[in-house]
Formats: structure tokens, sequence, C-alpha cells
């Protein structure tokens, strides 16, 4: 399922699973790889719904480069729906996931191994301070990265004559 934070919201959904441990994420999720299923396999393990914040294209150009995303917001939000883990993709318009947090009121905030709690965006850390929600910051694997494949098939392209720009 599919959501827009500033369209449906999360209330509809919230109201439908009262009692259910809620755990979210939130990322860019632009070529979806095995490091994020495994990320959104563990992530899900924390609780009973796993409902992921999918940052528009304005704020993934914001966040990675005017090159990214590779992927259409409406393409990652599909493929993202459909991995088993995910129980509600909610698309947020903006670079950090304040308001996305804010509205999903999670039990179990989760984070990649690239973070730590200190790293994460002084409002991300005041919101969850201030809600007492539990940040789980789950081990990083490493190597897995959207980067890193982009990287790899313009180096892959180049050598066989090709140019890509990323």
């Amino acid at each position: 399922m599919i959501t827009d934070l500033d369209v449906e919201g999360v209330e509809p959904f919230l109201k439908s699973f009262p009692k259910h441990k809620i755990v979210a994420t939130n990322g860019c999720f632009d070529i979806l790889h095995a490091g994020h299923v495994a990320y959104l396999e563990a992530a899900k393990e924390q609780g009973d719904l796993l409902i992921v914040g999918l940052n528009d294209d304005e704020s993934v150009r914001e966040l990675k480069g005017p090159d990214r995303p590779i992927n259409c917001l409406e393409d990652r939000a599909r493929v993202l729906a459909s991995v088993r883990y995910v129980d509600l993709v909610v698309i947020f318009h903006e670079k950090r996931a304040h308001e996305f947090i804010k509205a999903v009121r999670p039990d179990i905030y989760v984070k990649g191994g690239d973070y730590t709690f200190d790293s994460l965006p002084e409002c991300e850390q005041l919101l969850l301070e201030e809600n007492t929600l539990d940040v789980v910051i789950l081990p990083e694997l490493t190597g897995r990265s959207t980067t890193n494949i982009v990287t790899r098939i313009a180096q892959d392209l180049t050598h066989k004559g090709n140019s890509m720009k990323i």
C-alpha cells in the first residue's frame, strides 16, 4: 500500500492497527538491491508493522545530487511496496523525515548502520527524544549501496568505451 503524507496521510492506516507495534524507517530507495531488502527484513523483525517513508524526487536531488534519483518516485514506491516486509510506503516531501516521524508516531525508529543517533539530523533527534521512541541502528552491509551500483555501471561503461555521467 502506498500513501502520500500530504494527501491521505497515515491516520486511516494506523487506525486499522491500534494495538500493533509500529516500526518506521525512511530513505531514498533509488535502486532497490539486496542490501535494502536485508535492511527492511531486519527492520520488520523489530515489530508488527513496517512503515517506510520514501523521499520524493526533489528531496532525493537535495540529498544525493542533481543526477538522482535514477528511478522516478512512482517506480521507487511501487517496487518498495512490493517487498513483503513493507506494510505501508509513505511518500514525504521534505529533505528530512521529521514530518513523517511525527505523522507515523512509531514505537521503534530504525536506521541503517551508516548512521549513529548523533549523526541523525537534529530535528529528528529532538523528535525521537521528545517522544521517547526506541531507535534501533541496524548493522551496515558494507559494499551494498545504490551509489556503489551506479559507480560500477559507469566504470563498466567507461571501460567498454562508452561514458555515463553520474
